[in-house]
């Protein structure tokens, strides 16, 4: 599923940043599209932290090819020794088992999340171990398709503007927000974008 807004981000974006607009024109036909369940999504999340996109797509191969599906009771019903063997760390394992149990409990609920602003959503996974804002931040873009998240941890977004805005030199995070005050209210797109400078192939969150 693309998002109902993309066309019209995509021309609003094109108008106010000359270098967004020729990043866009050099990546047709592609688009930001919901792939998966909420659990999916954060699970996904949790296997690419702090590694590269490289790193983190053979890893969740790997998982994917050992539970028996991308679901909170096969990962439950999973030995830690067969996620470890996935080359899954020994926290990254914990934190995927205490997310399943989250879910299968019922204290995750993304389905009545609807309706709650960006923060509330980011605040309410942020209660559970494992997920930092910027794992957060991939469930609003990935998941609930939100327009206007603005990831400042991530590295590739970081990378991107240095590389694209600044000739490669290191830049701050306040740097960075006065930059994308000229994308919003489609933070997300510009974002998505950006990524797709140093990485034409989406990540599959």
């Amino acid at each position: 599923m693309t998002p109902d807004y993309w066309a019209q981000a995509k021309r609003s974006l094109a108008r106010s940043d000359p270098t967004l607009a020729r990043i866009m024109r050099r990546h047709p036909g592609i688009a930001l599209k919901r792939r998966g369940k909420p659990f999916f999504t954060l699970a996904r999340a949790i296997v690419g932290q702090q590694i590269s996109v490289k790193a983190a797509d053979s890893v969740w191969r790997r998982f994917v090819d050992t539970v028996e599906a991308v679901e909170p009771g096969p990962v439950l019903e999973t030995s830690r020794p067969a996620l470890l063997a996935c080359g899954l760390s020994r926290r990254k394992a914990e934190y995927i088992f205490d997310l399943a149990r989250h879910f299968s409990s019922g204290v995750i609920d993304p389905g009545s999340w609807t309706l709650l602003a960006d923060e509330a959503v980011i605040e309410r996974l942020t209660d559970v171990r494992g997920i930092g804002r910027w794992t957060a931040e991939m469930f609003l873009i990935f998941n609930m398709l939100r327009p206007n998240v603005l990831p400042l941890d991530d590295l590739g977004l970081q990378r991107a503007i240095r590389l694209n805005y600044f000739s490669g030199r290191k830049t701050s995070a306040a740097a960075i927000k006065r930059l994308a005050r000229n994308w919003e209210p489609w933070r997300s797109v510009a974002t998505w974008y950006l990524w797709r400078s140093l990485d034409p192939v989406p990540v599959e969150y």
